[in-house]
């Protein structure tokens, strides 16, 4: 009878800290960050077109096009694909992938196609791509706009993030198409 109060007190106070101190407690800091910890929006003309730190699909020859995701950018359900990098199923993906890339880029080889363009990352979310993933995109959405690469390129350039300490240069492929967008 002891052992069945005490695992009856143990879940109680298990639900009790986990289903609402918990709870609670993340809400609370998330107070304190941008946006109240509702996400990072990004707004055009006043209406909300995406998140910052979310990625989502582009697929029109006329944009940049982002990495690829393993969740089909559902927020909701955030993860990776789980597969291995020896993988059979997970290399035969990556290929389409490749395939599908070179196709529009008919003037690229496989070995320029950086892997942030083939590749989903552990979240299926990333909302950045390495510079090289925008270059080498630059002829293609100049093409598709009509406008010359240097400016597409400089843009590029413009909307490349360096790291404030350490980590790797990105863009943010929703600011880059956003800004895109306004170029003339």
């Amino acid at each position: 009878m002891k052992k069945i109060v005490a695992i009856i007190t143990f879940t109680i106070l298990t639900v009790i800290l986990f289903g609402a101190i918990y709870p609670v407690v993340i809400w609370g800091i998330a107070q304190f960050a941008p946006n109240n910890g509702k996400g990072e929006t990004i707004s055009v003309n006043g209406k909300v077109v995406g998140y910052q730190k979310i990625g989502q699909k582009f697929d029109k020859i006329n944009y940049f096009w982002g990495r690829p995701s393993a969740v089909d950018y559902n927020a909701a359900g955030s993860g990776g694909s789980n597969k291995g990098a020896s993988n059979a199923d997970y290399l035969e993906q990556v290929q389409k992938r490749i395939d599908t890339f070179l196709i529009v880029h008919p003037y690229l080889k496989k070995a320029d196609i950086p892997s942030d363009m083939v590749t989903a990352s552990g979240s299926g979310l990333d909302p950045n791509i390495s510079p090289q993933g925008a270059l080498i995109q630059v002829k293609r959405v100049a093409e598709a706009r009509k406008l010359p690469e240097e400016k597409v390129k400089a843009l590029v350039e413009k909307m490349s993030n360096k790291p404030t300490v350490m980590g790797t240069e990105t863009v943010n492929v929703l600011e880059l198409n956003i800004a895109l967008d306004k170029l003339k």
